[in-house]
């Protein structure tokens, strides 16, 4: 037997090398430019195989399918004219990847450049076909984008300082009367005890221990600028200890705390699924007759709660008690006033 050349062998070995990717290549094309709406002929497979330089014949490829199909992939065969082959699930459906990219597009704490570059991966688990319907709805009407490119940054480094038991320094902004970032606490940084972390209204919060103010202070973790872990030990004591976030998100108005006060409100029947939608199932709902219902709500009293019941106008009133009451009217009087 004739020993072969070394081009020969190499070839040989080529051939072989190709042979092992084409499982892989049918994978990723059926991945691709299938799904359950959409499939590609035998002709089509073995045409793209051609096209990355993967020599291929029929009687392979049925074998790569069923290969494939005994690995778990759920591979159709549709009795079209001709027939045709499809991967039919992939790891999102086409729905929630509508939804998934609709969240990251509405998120208020990410940056443009942070909700592309999301979106743009989770349009990677979308067959081609799918892409396109994705792109026709990934925009959100005037979306307020944050600024600040490290709030995952951010994050990480928090929850890094409270695995350490360490407490963080970081620069504070909030916009000024001029619309431009304004440094707070007199231009010094905050030196603080990370406690926790919450997200809510499309933000991420950062509650924290304040030794000067001996109190639990809240930050918005995008307004946070120059973080930093410091060599100081977190403060310990039985508040820090034991604190335990409180879930009754539907108590606040924009994050504004207050007394907190059980209130009787009389709802317009047409406006029920408002306060439903705010309150969700914290709220109880009797029936004052045909056209009124009774709610009965938990809050917390600020201008904010004020504020969204004057938004509703005369479709929402307070019933009781009869100081959360006076104390709306002053605050309508004060708005009169000024």
């Amino acid at each position: 037997m004739p020993l072969r050349g070394k081009g020969e062998r190499e070839a040989t070995m080529a051939n072989h090398s190709k042979a092992k990717l084409k499982l892989l290549y049918i994978r990723q094309i059926l991945e691709e430019e299938t799904d359950a709406e959409h499939g590609l002929t035998m002709s089509q497979l073995l045409e793209r195989l051609d096209s990355f330089g993967i020599p291929a014949e029929r009687k392979g490829v049925y074998r790569d399918l069923q290969t494939l199909r005994d690995f778990g992939l759920e591979i159709q065969t549709y009795q079209r004219n001709p027939v045709e082959y499809a991967l039919i699930r992939h790891d999102f459906t086409l729905s929630e990847l509508m939804l998934l990219v609709d969240a990251v597009e509405s998120c208020k704490f990410l940056t443009r450049r942070q909700s592309n570059a999301l979106t743009t991966n989770l349009k990677l688990f979308a067959s081609d076909h799918q892409r396109a319907l994705l792109s026709r709805r990934i925009h959100v009407q005037d979306r307020i984008t944050s600024k600040n490119d490290s709030v995952f940054e951010h994050i990480d480094t928090l929850h890094e300082a409270m695995h350490r038991h360490k407490k963080i320094e970081f620069m504070y902004y909030r916009l000024g009367i001029d619309g431009k970032p304004t440094a707070t606490h007199n231009g010094k940084p905050h030196v603080v005890t990370p406690v926790l972390i919450s997200y809510a209204d499309g933000f991420y919060y950062l509650t924290a221990w304040n030794d000067n103010h001996e109190a639990m202070t809240e930050f918005r973790i995008d307004r946070m600028k120059q973080l930093r872990i410091t060599d100081l030990r977190s403060t310990t004591n039985d508040e820090i200890t034991h604190f335990v976030f409180d879930g009754n998100q539907h108590e606040y108005f924009g994050r504004f705390n207050g007394e907190p006060v059980t209130a009787t409100l009389l709802v317009d029947a047409d406006h029920v699924e408002i306060v439903m939608d705010r309150f969700g199932k914290a709220a109880m709902f009797s029936v004052v007759d045909e056209s009124t219902a009774k709610a009965i709500v938990k809050i917390r009293k600020s201008q904010q709660f004020f504020g969204w019941i004057a938004g509703l106008g005369n479709t929402v009133r307070i019933d009781g008690p009869a100081s959360l009451a006076e104390d709306y009217r002053a605050y309508l009087q004060s708005l009169l006033d000024s």
